[in-house]
């Protein structure tokens, strides 16, 4: 049987090598920069959509959104649950029975038919060399950490690109700090400004800042 990548199987790529902000603060640059354009989360982002791209349970996902907290768990109980998911993804996308997926993981993997059935089921925590290959299986580009990384990390990973469409690399605000020296902007100040406080911070830098990069006399 051959593998069909499924673009709903959390095929998440790393945005950047910059410093990965925490969940909440993901949600607010990005409600900041939809109000920006006069359009709100739920205008451009899809819990349903997320649910099935990081395995997650959706009502933890529209929980999440809204600055909530799910309950925690092990590291085990998510891989269980996620794997469980990202199978029966995988068997609704190719349209294939537990079965013939349990046999084919038997022949690729190396593992017994009963290890593929409990781990399709949730009910078996493969080890380390296994939870590699069951990534190579299903073609998590994310890793590992898809199936181990905890439920706010997981959901901050699916919104990042979604950020990095409204925040582009060339941000003139962004290139005129740093052609003058300010490169430090982790806290990103002026992430936290709308479109007309921006036009204003950029007429003043302008004012009093050459284009050379040299502070006028």
């Amino acid at each position: 049987m051959g593998m069909q990548k499924n673009p709903a199987l959390g095929h998440l790529r790393e945005s950047s090598l910059k410093p990965t902000p925490p969940l909440a603060e993901t949600l607010r640059r990005l409600d900041q920069l939809t109000r920006d354009r006069g359009l709100t989360l739920a205008d451009v982002l899809n819990p349903e959509d997320l649910a099935a791209e990081t395995a997650l349970p959706e009502q933890h996902v529209r929980l999440m959104l809204k600055g909530g907290r799910v309950p925690e768990d092990t590291v085990n109980e998510r891989t269980c649950t996620r794997l469980k998911v990202v199978a029966a993804a995988h068997m609704a996308h190719t349209r294939t029975r537990l079965s013939e997926l349990v046999a084919d993981m038997h022949l690729r993997l190396g593992i017994s038919e009963y290890w593929a059935r409990q781990i399709c089921e949730g009910k078996k925590v493969p080890n380390i060399e296994l939870l590699h290959g069951l990534v190579e299986y299903f073609e998590i580009e994310a890793g590992e950490p898809f199936f181990t990384n905890s439920a706010d990390k997981a959901l901050n990973r699916a919104l990042l690109p979604i950020l990095q469409r409204f925040e582009p690399d060339d941000d003139p605000l962004d290139a005129m700090l740093a052609r003058h020296g300010v490169v430090q902007t982790d806290l990103r100040l002026h992430g936290a400004l709308n479109a007309e406080q921006r036009r204003l911070l950029m007429g003043v830098l302008y004012s009093v800042l050459s284009p050379e990069g040299d502070t006028k006399q």
